[in-house]
């Protein structure tokens, strides 16, 4: 299916239409509001990366973030989250190792898991790989074992995400991914379908239709997902922001950035460590607390969203 054909389904799609509630209407809210989730991805990936996420976490800066479990920081992020459970945290579903030295082997059993391993043992480092190569048993494994560790290490994880979208690689891993949503009571990263969306949704086999079921079956879905902006440097990534804010539209956006530190430890780990410097300068910056108080854009978490979970209307956390 092209683009041309997702933007006319998104078009027809019956969540698309002008009469479905919006996700911050079913919070409470005016169809008119715009509620902004700025959700910071790959805690635990590195040191540098959980500074600038507990940084941005006591200033208020950022109202979300997901924790990679495979990693090898992902102890000293998942002894934060244990001592703050209020802070809403989730569980960054990882199913690659991208970066050329900094690498990561799987949590499961490796002879459990073998399509998800590399010729040296870590997982693949692209999507496409771990998509040829891995099954969907195999695939369920790792992240049940993700999760498991995650509960063992005492996370209250707020909701379950995928990092580089490897979970909407392939049908049968996007449907483990929201299942186990729907298993351990979390909402997971699902956008609603609109043209917006069909843009993104392209590039992956995951159809409008689809995600219009998931909505279907009582799970929550994002009105807007941005996964990210242009720029490099922190003057055009600020820019990018700026932009990003004064254009926002009504209703629930869940906006991904990427914080680090600038220091030694992320410029060893990746050539765009600079983008992630520039994210967490903008967002705990007092500029950009300021403009989304001029623009009258209200905080969102998924703590939030968790309460709209058909059959778990109360509950947002795991016990």
């Amino acid at each position: 299916m092209d683009r041309r054909q997702f933007l006319a389904l998104a078009a027809a799609s019956p969540l698309a239409a002008r009469d479905e509630k919006w996700t911050n209407e079913l919070l409470g809210q005016p169809r008119s509001s715009k509620l902004l989730m700025v959700h910071a991805d790959d805690a635990g990936m590195c040191h540098s990366a959980n500074l600038a996420t507990i940084e941005a976490f006591t200033q208020g800066a950022i109202q979300s973030a997901s924790i990679m479990v495979p990693c090898p920081w992902f102890p000293e992020m998942a002894a934060w989250a244990k001592e703050h459970p209020e802070q809403d945290l989730g569980v960054h579903l990882t199913l690659t190792s991208e970066w050329r030295h900094f690498r990561w082997r799987p949590v499961a059993s490796p002879e459990k898991v073998k399509g998800l391993l590399d010729a040296d043992g870590f997982l693949h480092r692209d999507v496409r790989s771990t998509a040829g190569k891995a099954s969907a048993a195999e695939v369920e494994i790792e992240l049940r074992a993700q999760i498991e560790r995650a509960r063992q290490f005492g996370v209250k994880f707020t909701h379950l995400d995928t990092h580089m979208g490897t979970l909407y690689a392939r049908v049968d891993y996007f449907d483990i991914y929201t299942r186990l949503g729907l298993e351990y009571g979390v909402p997971v990263m699902l956008p609603r379908p609109t043209p917006e969306a069909a843009a993104t949704a392209s590039q992956y086999p995951i159809t409008l239709d689809m995600l219009a079921a998931k909505g279907r079956e009582g799970h929550v879905l994002l009105d807007r997902l941005v996964t990210g902006v242009p720029g490099r440097t922190v003057e055009e990534r600020a820019e990018s922001y700026r932009k990003f804010l004064r254009d926002l539209k009504p209703g629930v956006t869940k906006l991904i950035v990427h914080l680090a530190k600038d220091d030694a430890e992320i410029r060893a780990v990746t050539g765009n460590w600079m983008t992630r410097w520039a994210d967490f300068c903008f967002f705990t910056s007092a500029e950009s607390k300021q403009l989304m108080r001029e623009l009258d854009i209200r905080p969102v978490t998924y703590r939030e969203l968790g309460r709209l979970l058909r059959g778990n209307p109360n509950r947002t956390l795991v016990p």
